[in-house]
């Protein structure tokens, strides 16, 4: 470890036990930079191997090679190192500067306060002198009379010349909003602005419908943000599409924009919403870049978009997006969301959904963010990922999987939907679609080689109101236990439709749940979505052709699971998969939505645990609550929303539609089944209810953790700071730290966060990860010899290596301590490894 400290700085020199230094050739140099490439820690065999192989190394000794390669790391690591405070600088000094701003507008609004509280104190004082004189009931009926009257505006003129003065009094409003005093902005819970933080997020008090306000820094040029903002469909989940009736151009350079938007409804029970906007483009004096948006409801000489059927008509007021180039590259941007979505037009329980502006922030503006945010990564970062999928082809998936979601919910009859008759309930809605968009890729039944055109999708869809039960809870339940409330012969009819053969995808196995494997495939920068692979085992003879049972593979979108996000709406949306798994594979997609009817604005649901797996705080600072975690006990509601597709031949479509209503049933009696159980009276009923961030058997295993080091290596683990605790320590220490079982195939059993990062995995998937698995085959002879001194002394300490994570990528790691975890009675009860300054090769 001194040789490696000593000589980072020296670049391309050999260090010498006599104190002298004998510079490489640039040959030398080129040969060992392609090696390190190859391998960044080669064993003592490999460098001894590597002078054999290279007759251009051959006077160099083996132990010269070796500090190369760790002055190399070493200078690799402090490059990374400088390159991530730069990015963190960029960052901060970004945020200062929104941070003056923001504090320079509440100045504005609390000076603006102070003259307002002055005025009415006035206004006040002379009314109680009036009412002093004047009892009469005439002229308090007149008055309250005139207060609630609303003004009725003549329509606005939407010729070219009327639609230029509506622009410029849209773009005035939304700078004002964006960066004025125009409405009362308040922080929204758990969104505090830091370098880890998505941005400074605000949503509106008091004022008319509902508005949300974001400020954040993203590593992309203004003109590029405006491009991906202005294709609304691409990052807005609940966008169904956005139709450009006209474009004219302004002399000042700028863009007016006429279009056409419809919203999907986020659920069975309430219409879907359009809008007739007005979008205008322009650029400021300054150098800024605007985006600015509002409703056409009130215009006449000019284009009209008369009301559509099954769409209510909303308003979008003044809104848009302000951005600024930003030093040293990337933007400072300012989104503005405010609608009327006219809750009037759902029933009572549901006007919340349309109430809440927490709920339009998470929806709607911190999407805008994190979708920039993600696409800014995968431009810096465009490796291949998951199964050989770039991040863009993955993100694709996961919008296909969405919007059939969506358009099953919805079931739009210009989509080909038509509604079959009830069988006398009215708590299942069946939809019928053989539209010829709809069957292409269906290869249900085929007749001389072609597709059957007597082919449709069945959809059965049903909505529920659950109360006092947090729905990340329960999603995370309807994923980790499918067997539950799922049947495996539906699963099989499903994968039968699409003619799912047996899957030839590399299997890095995440984690399994009662003959469900979790194969992690991708996820979101923050970990607020991510899509995943589950292999149903064994599911019986599924196809005609096959002669042994075989598995099925679902495609499955998760999002929503973090307990602690305020207003978030949780989703659990999967449809199985063939053998190709190609970017243009079908996809027919089941599932749930689960949405808060609650604001949320100053609580978070209550924080309780499943197994020890799911004991831990986990999540990104980004959106999670600082404040007190206990619940909305015995109060919250949510609104379930569930629709799964089959596909069918019309012959056989009265039989599954038959089949369709008994499933949903029995899905909403389990789910009924599950809330209940979940429920927080369940485990006390008083107000105050308030669990600890984690198990006692998660705290337990810490302990013992902690004391076992202390015992076999002398020295602390941990260097815990006030009252935190010793779990919350170790799930937050900087280096990978794994449990596994003393088993024959010893198998993980915990991580703390680093840990996961490592292996790319989640707490819950560990359990299903060997750690031979972990390693190459030199790993485990290595491993293996060793392994008995850990028995014998307690602990053992290994040399720099390279590891796999769970989705077969190569980690180096500077070294390794593995030691004996001894409980209360001083009985051996796991393995714990401590991998040391590790990174991706």
């Amino acid at each position: 470890m001194m040789a490696v400290t000593s000589s980072c700085k020296e670049g391309n020199k050999i260090a010498m036990d006599n104190g002298k230094y004998v510079r490489y050739t640039p040959e030398q140099v080129e040969a060992l930079e392609r090696l390190y490439y190859e391998c960044p820690k080669p064993s003592s065999m490999r460098r001894q191997q590597l002078i054999r192989e290279y007759p251009i190394l051959s006077n160099i000794e083996p132990k010269q090679i070796k500090v190369w390669f760790q002055n190399r790391r070493c200078r690799e690591k402090q490059r990374k190192e400088a390159s991530r405070l730069q990015a963190v600088n960029r960052k901060l000094t970004a945020m200062n500067k929104l941070l003056m701003e923001e504090n320079d507008r509440l100045q504005k609004q609390v000076s603006q306060l102070v003259y307002e509280k002055s005025y009415f104190r006035q206004q006040s004082q002379q009314q109680a002198g009036l009412a002093t004189t004047d009892t009469s009931c005439d002229s308090v009926v007149t008055s309250g009379h005139q207060h609630h009257l609303t003004p009725q505006h003549p329509p606005r003129d939407a010729s070219p010349a009327g639609l230029l003065s509506i622009a410029d009094e849209t773009l005035t409003e939304f700078l004002s909003k964006a960066t004025g005093t125009a409405v009362e902005w308040v922080q929204m819970p758990g969104m505090k602005p830091g370098p880890d933080s998505i941005g400074i997020v605000a949503i509106s008090h008091g004022c008319t419908g509902v508005a949300a306000r974001a400020c954040g820094l993203v590593g992309l040029d203004p003109t590029r943000v405006a491009e991906i903002l202005k294709d609304r469909p691409s990052w807005f989940r609940d966008c169904r599409a956005v139709d450009v009736i006209n474009v004219l151009s302004t002399g000042n350079g700028g863009t007016i924009e006429l279009l056409y938007m419809q919203l999907y409804a986020p659920t069975t029970l309430a219409p879907a919403r359009d809008f007739w906007l007005l979008r205008y483009t322009s650029v400021l004096e300054d150098g800024s870049l605007v985006v600015c948006e509002r409703s056409l409801n009130n215009t006449q000489n000019g284009p009209n978009m008369p009301p559509a059927a099954n769409f209510v008509r909303a308003e979008m007021l003044p809104s848009g997006y302000l951005i600024r180039p930003c030093e040293g590259g990337g933007s400072i941007i300012h989104i503005v969301d405010h609608m009327d979505l006219e809750p009037w037009s759902v029933p009572e329980v549901l006007r919340p959904l349309y109430e809440s502006s927490t709920l339009l922030a998470q929806k709607t503006t911190m999407a805008a963010l994190r979708h920039l945010r993600q696409i800014s990564q995968e431009i810096s970062q465009p490796d291949v990922t998951g199964w050989g999928r770039r991040p863009a082809a993955l993100r694709a998936l996961s919008q296909k999987l969405s919007k059939g979601f969506n358009e099953a919910v919805n079931g739009f009859t210009d989509e080909g939907w038509s509604m079959l008759e009830s069988d006398g309930a009215d708590d299942i809605t069946l939809l019928v679609n053989s539209s010829p968009g709809k069957m292409m890729g269906i290869n249900l039944s085929y007749t001389n080689g072609f597709p059957s055109v007597g082919t449709a999708v069945l959809c059965a869809k049903a909505s529920m109101l659950l109360q006092n039960v947090p729905p990340a809870i329960l999603l995370r339940f309807l994923r980790e236990h499918r067997s539950e409330w799922a049947d495996s012969g539906i699963d099989a009819y499903s994968a039968a439709a699409i003619k799912a053969g047996p899957c030839s995808l590399p299997m890095s196995r995440g984690g399994s749940f009662g003959g469900q494997v979790i194969l992690p495939l991708a996820h979101t920068i923050e970990h607020e979505e991510f899509m995943e692979v589950i292999k149903l085992e064994n599911m019986g003879h599924y196809r005609d052709d096959m002669i042994k049972p075989g598995d099925i593979f679902l495609l499955q979108l998760c999002s929503g699971v973090d307990e602690n996000a305020v207003g978030s709406c949780a989703e659990l949306i999967f449809a199985p998969i063939d053998a190709s798994f190609s970017d243009d594979a079908l996809i027919i997609p089941s599932g749930f939505r689960i949405i808060p009817l609650d604001s949320g604005t100053d609580a978070s649901s209550p924080s309780r645990t499943l197994d020890l797996a799911s004991t831990l705080e986990v999540g990104t600072a980004g959106n999670r609550t600082t404040g007190d975690r206990s619940g909305r006990c015995g109060n919250s509601k949510s609104v379930m929303t569930i629709a799964f597709q089959f596909v069918c031949e019309i012959h056989l479509q009265e039989n599954i539609a038959a089949m369709a209503r008994q499933y949903v049933r029995s899905i909403i009696a389990s789910v009924q089944r599950v809330a209940l159980a979940l429920s927080p009276s369940n485990f006390g009923s008083h107000a105050g209810f308030q669990s600890p961030p984690g198990s006692p058997e998660a705290q337990t295993l810490a302990r013992w953790i902690c004391q076992s080091y202390r015992c076999f290596l002398r020295m602390e683990l941990l260097k815990q700071e006030g009252n935190e605790s010793i779990l919350k320590s170790l799930w937050h220490h900087t280096d990978a730290i794994l449990c596994c079982s003393m088993k024959a195939l010893p198998i993980f059993m915990f991580g703390n966060q680093a840990g996961l990062d490592m292996l790319e995995t989640t707490l819950v998937a560990l359990q299903d990860i060997s750690l031979e698995k972990i390693f190459d085959e030199n790993g485990r002879k290595a491993l293996f010899a060793e392994f008995p001194q850990v028995m014998q002394q307690g602990f053992m300490c290994l040399q720099g290596g390279i590891c796999l994570s769970s989705m077969g990528r190569a980690v180096s790691y500077e070294r390794a301590v593995a030691w004996k975890v001894v409980n209360d009675e001083e009985n051996a009860h796991c393995i714990c490894f401590m991998f040391i300054n590790w990174s991706f090769v």
